[in-house]
């Protein structure tokens, strides 16, 4: 497990599955499964799991419980891994800790959003956490092909901090989405509460965010192109494409009834969207050759002449 190519493969498989871990927990809330385990951390006040009385919803829910323990299992297998790399390296070693950590505090907020019978703003603060995890899980992902040496950009500083802003415009499209989510008709439980919005004004926020990304990023584009920073433009283009299908799909949702399927589809590809954001991110930066400051430096081997003389 010290192989850097098998913390790649590991790291790699923590990403896609805490996004899948997104939509799973997505059906939970399409199928009207989120009160199917009504309490937590046990799934009813006699049993940790769920029993045939349940019927469908239980399972549905207490399957998506059992994920949790997959997804953990994945970020824990980093972490042993990043921790056996020669030489050691902490940067990995934080953000595999960060993405570990990261499981348990989605499971106490799940268990939170149970408690509170589906309080929207908790349902909305859960999703935003993985959204959290995954950027985590993301950053591990990249960092292991990567040098521990000074991190150098390779736009000029504008470019960086339009793609700053486009980052950060990015994010508060997933944010303004978890409102709109909040005050639909999918609330997990047909007895759920709903966070008081007026669908209508804020989904038209969310559409128009959505145009400010798309325009961000259509001048970043040309930007890019203008400086030839290749990497940076590639990686914008297929940002555009997402955030192209992600708009499509949120368009035909809200004009024919927010059918389960697409609510579902929307939700990965929200993830798929920040997904694509990052990259743009991280695309702007490299880093040297070098290691770590106070890393153990590997020993080089001595000319034998050198070695006879001492």
């Amino acid at each position: 497990m010290g192989s850097p190519i098998v913390l790649r493969r590991i790291s790699l498989a923590s990403l896609v599955a805490n996004i899948g871990i997104v939509v799973t927990g997505g059906a939970v809330r399409l199928t009207a499964s989120g009160l199917g385990c009504p309490t937590w951390p046990r799934c009813t006040d006699d049993s940790y799991v769920n029993t045939p009385e349940m019927g469908i919803n239980g399972t549905i829910e207490f399957g998506n419980r059992l994920l949790t323990f997959v997804v953990g299992f994945l970020a824990l297998a980093a972490l042993i891994s990043a921790l056996l790399q020669s030489p050691r390296r902490r940067s990995l070693i934080r953000l595999a800790a960060l993405v570990f950590l990261g499981i348990p505090a989605q499971a106490v907020i799940g268990g939170i959003t149970v408690l509170t019978d589906l309080n929207p703003w908790v349902v909305g603060l859960h999703f935003l956490a993985s959204i959290g995890v995954i950027a985590a899980a993301y950053a591990l992902w990249r960092r292991v092909d990567e040098p521990d040496g000074r991190k150098i950009a390779t736009v000029p500083a504008p470019l960086r901090t339009l793609t700053a802003l486009t980052t950060a415009v990015g994010f508060a499209v997933v944010v303004i989405g978890t409102w709109v989510t909040g005050s639909g008709p999918h609330a997990g439980d047909h007895g759920a509460a709903r966070n008081g919005l007026d669908p209508e004004s804020i989904s038209q926020a969310h559409v128009d965010l959505v145009f400010l990304m798309l325009g961000l990023s259509i001048a970043l584009w040309f930007a890019f192109r203008a400086v030839g920073a290749t990497a940076p433009a590639r990686a914008t283009l297929v940002l555009l494409a997402v955030a192209v299908g992600q708009g499509v799909i949120g368009f035909v949702q809200y004009f024919t009834g927010l059918p389960e399927v697409l609510v579902g589809l929307h939700m990965l590809g929200s993830c798929v969207f920040w997904t694509a954001t990052l990259a743009v991110q991280w695309s702007t930066r490299q880093r040297e050759a070098g290691t770590e400051a106070g890393a153990a430096q590997p020993t080089r081997p001595q000319p034998l002449a050198a070695v006879a003389t001492r």
